[in-house]
């Protein structure tokens, strides 16, 4: 397997060529010490999320551990299997990366945080305190709230009065969700990126309303001891806004403004062709419920906002061609605008429209495996037995709220380290969401056992589905455990006040370190 040193690394991602940076650490791992243009696709989920973080399998990918050899030697065993043709390895440490001048980050989506940061300083984004906001919303204030974050996360804890408009939305809605140019518009998500990012997008679209960020979203909310809303599910209104004439000459404007080209049917398709010799990723902008009624065949469902403050989730080449499509452009645009800033160098808007034969199912494709199987009313009717064990090796916040009765939890690639003690004999039953992980882990969970190994059929889901009794525990697996997640401050256990406090002074830290780093150079336009 090739090597490649920390100075031959930091000289291939200042290159324009494709390079792909993997960290096959686990996120809990990775967020605690990595390195800035790293892609977190860990060992455990790497079948999950390589095809669609590296689509071309002759992409130079390089692999980083944080210098755990075997971790990176099984690594490239599995992206070899898996038809990747030119992997490396950088063997390096962290002291080894600082050595070579490298700057280390810790935290997950950090490009994406840390350009949040520079966006609000080079625009000077307004925002507003918590406590400045609630005495507005008392006096009765023409103002709106608009949240930019998913509408789960919005349904699960809002701000008082809010309304769920994620951030790919905002600059497409925002004239009918504040028709009047005297309403104030405050953006919020859960921390700083989304809000500023919203905010920022809105005054970019160039309406004449006040719009302002609200400082430390939700979490700053909560800080200052104010009370959030739970179980909302105001949303704004689907199909195209009435203001649709204006949001395309904002789209127009800001696509001049930043030098955003468009491209049609002819060159997608010839793209398309070339796909084996350049890296392209075909990123649908709009909302989720859309891109399931019919998308274009090929592309991925990536909201905008979404996208923008997670690039890191769906982007694993950064130099490879990007095209963002929705409907109207005007979404994409607004997508587009930011990439560029960030410094994505080709990133283009599909203007061949949505019509046409459009696919309806997501594609799900996954390595093919003749993993045994036990069907959800076969373990119904066996879970009290002795000779039973289930071992759910699906993400650890969602085990803690919802598990099959009596199941133990591990970490796929690390079983035998994570998971309770195996039993020698009898039926071992693997689970996960839908399964589907649970039936590759089979083969190496009989490497750790004599027991019967098989994988439950539809996974944890199909047994919620069929209306089968989960329970519940939110101690275990323990905080420090839960290495396969980055835990965030209302995942916690304990201390979430001074957790959200700790998230909070990061992302502002983040402009600073970022200024050091002569690595990361953002590409910050005019305001439009």
């Amino acid at each position: 397997m090739a090597s490649m040193n920390s100075e031959k690394l930091r000289t291939a991602l200042g290159a324009s060529d494709e390079l792909a940076l993997l960290d096959l650490r686990e996120q809990g791992e990775f967020g605690a010490c990595h390195l800035f243009w790293a892609v977190n696709a860990p060992l455990s989920r790497l079948e999950f999320e390589v095809a669609r973080l590296v689509p071309r399998k002759s992409t130079p990918i390089v692999i980083t551990t944080a210098g755990d050899a075997a971790l990176a030697a099984r690594s490239a065993e599995t992206l070899t299997n898996l038809s990747y043709t030119d992997v490396s390895i950088c063997p390096d440490t962290p002291d080894e990366w600082v050595s070579a001048g490298f700057t280390i980050y810790s935290g997950i989506n950090v490009p994406s945080k840390a350009f949040g940061e520079a966006v609000e300083h080079h625009y000077a984004t307004p925002s507003v305190h918590a406590s400045e906001l609630k005495a507005m919303q008392d006096r009765g204030d023409d103002l709106v709230v608009l949240d930019s974050r998913t509408f789960a996360e919005y349904r699960n804890m809002s701000i008082p009065q809010g309304i769920s408009v994620p951030g790919g939305e905002l600059a497409y809605r925002v004239r009918d969700l504040a028709p009047s140019d005297a309403t104030t518009i405050v953006v919020n998500c859960a921390g700083r990126t989304r809000s500023i990012l919203g905010a920022q997008s809105v005054i970019n679209a160039g309406v004449p309303n006040k719009v302002i960020a609200l400082e430390n979203g939700t979490m700053g909310w909560h800080l200052a001891g104010l009370e959030l809303d739970h179980g909302r599910t105001d949303r704004f209104p689907s199909g195209d806004p009435q203001t649709l004439d204006a949001a395309i000459a904002m789209r127009d404007r800001i696509a001049a403004t930043h030098n955003i080209e468009s491209i049609d049917r002819a060159r997608l398709a010839e793209w398309q062709s070339e796909a084996d010799r350049r890296t392209l990723y075909l990123l649908d902008v709009r909302d989720p419920d859309e891109f399931a009624a019919g998308h274009l065949p090929g592309s991925r469902s990536a909201p905008g906002g979404q996208l923008v403050q997670a690039t890191d989730f769906q982007i694993g080449v950064p130099n490879g061609r990007i095209v963002l499509i929705d409907d109207t452009g005007v979404r994409a645009t607004m997508a587009a605008h930011w990439l560029v800033q960030m410094g994505y160098r080709e990133v283009y808007v599909f203007d061949g429209g949505l019509a046409g034969d459009l696919a309806m199912e997501v594609d799900t494709a996954m390595p093919s495996t003749d993993a045994p199987t036990i069907g959800v009313e076969d373990l119904a009717a066996r879970l009290s037995d002795s000779d039973v064990a289930v071992l759910d090796l699906g993400e650890s916040r969602v085990f803690r709220k919802g598990h099959i009765p009596g199941a133990k939890w591990a970490i796929r690639s690390r079983i035998a380290n994570t998971g309770p003690a195996l039993p020698d004999s009898g039926t071992l039953v693997l689970t996960s969401d839908d399964g589907r992980l649970a039936a590759l882990a089979v083969e190496e969970a009989r490497a750790l056992t004599k027991a019967e190994v098989v994988a439950l059929s539809g996974g944890t889901n199909a047994w919620i589905a069929a209306g089968r009794p989960t329970d519940a525990d939110p101690a275990y697996p323990a905080d420090e455990d839960c290495i396969d997640v980055y835990l965030r401050a209302y995942d916690r256990n304990t201390d979430i006040e001074a957790r959200m406090q700790e998230y909070i002074d990061w992302e502002v830290a983040l402009i600073d370190q970022i200024a050091a780093d002569e690595d990361v150079q953002f590409k910050m336009g005019p305001s439009a």
